[in-house]
C-alpha cells in the first residue's frame, strides 16, 4: 500500500533555514520582504503541525510516557524548532524596521531645519509623531464590505476604506491580519481606534479616526459586522 498514515498534508519546508545574515545590513525593502517570507514560512509550518493535529505545546508522548504512534515525532520536533528560530528572526526584523522608520524621520526633521521666522525669530518646527505620520500608517488592509446595521457600519467604516491602524496593529505588525482578528476578540464591548483612509470620485484622499466598537448579538454575525482583505 502507498498510503502512509504519518505522512503530512503539507510539505514541511527546509529543515534549517540558510546562511544566517546580518539583518541590521539589509535596507528598509529587504527588511520588509525578509518580514513576510518569515511570515509565509511560520504559515506554512504551522499547517504542517496542524495536519498532524498538534500545537507547539502539544505533548509528543502517551499518558504512559511512551512515543506517540499516531504522529510523525520527527518531523514534528524539526517544524517546532524551526519555529521557534523563524520566531525569533521575526522579532528582529521588526525591532530593526521600526528603527529604521523612526531614524527616517529624524532625518526628515533635521532637513527641514528650524522652520520658518517670526519677527527674526527662528520658529522650530513641529516634530511629528511618527505613528502619526502617513508614511507610518501604510494602508495594510481594505474594507470589503459592510453589513447594515452593524458596529462597522455604526462606527462610519465604508466598502472601499483603506485601514492605516486598528488599534496597535499596523502595516508592521498585522500578521495577515491575525492580529487584528485579536484586538477584537480582546476588546469585546470596548472602542477601538480605527485610522482609515477614504478616497472619493475625485480620488481626494480623506483621513479618519473612527472609533469601533466589537459586539455580538447585533443582528448579525461576527462582532464587526465587515470583511476586511489585506493589501
Amino acid at each position: 500500500m502507498d498510503d502512509n498514515i504519518h505522512a503530512p498534508t503539507v510539505a514541511s519546508g527546509p529543515a534549517s533555514g540558510p546562511t544566517p545574515r546580518d539583518l541590521s545590513k539589509l535596507s528598509m525593502p529587504d527588511l520588509m520582504q525578509e518580514k513576510e517570507r518569515i511570515e509565509a514560512e511560520l504559515s506554512a509550518l504551522s499547517s504542517v503541525l496542524e495536519s498532524h493535529g498538534v500545537r507547539m505545546t502539544s505533548s509528543l508522548t502517551t499518558f504512559d510516557g511512551f512515543p506517540r504512534d499516531d504522529i510523525d515525532i520527527a518531523q514534528v520536533r524539526t517544524t517546532r524548532v524551526r519555529i521557534i528560530h523563524l520566531r525569533n528572526d521575526h522579532k528582529e526584523v521588526m525591532k530593526l524596521l521600526e528603527k529604521g522608520i523612526h531614524a527616517h524621520f529624524a532625518n526628515l526633521q533635521n532637513a527641514q531645519g528650524a522652520g520658518p521666522t517670526m519677527n527674526g525669530t527662528s520658529v522650530p518646527a513641529v516634530a511629528q509623531s511618527p505613528t502619526n505620520n502617513t508614511a507610518l500608517g501604510t494602508p495594510f488592509a481594505k474594507v470589503n464590505s459592510v453589513v447594515s446595521g452593524s458596529p462597522a457600519e455604526q462606527a462610519g467604516l465604508k466598502a472601499g476604506d483603506a485601514i492605516r491602524s486598528f488599534g496597535h496593529v499596523n502595516w508592521l505588525n498585522h500578521e495577515r491580519l491575525s492580529k487584528v482578528a485579536q484586538v477584537v476578540q480582546e476588546n469585546e464591548g470596548r472602542a477601538v481606534s480605527v485610522k482609515v483612509c477614504r478616497k472619493d470620485g475625485t480620488d481626494t484622499a480623506t483621513e479618519l479616526d473612527l472609533q469601533l466598537t466589537p459586539r455580538q448579538n447585533w443582528g448579525g454575525r461576527g462582532l464587526l459586522g465587515c470583511h476586511l482583505v489585506p493589501l
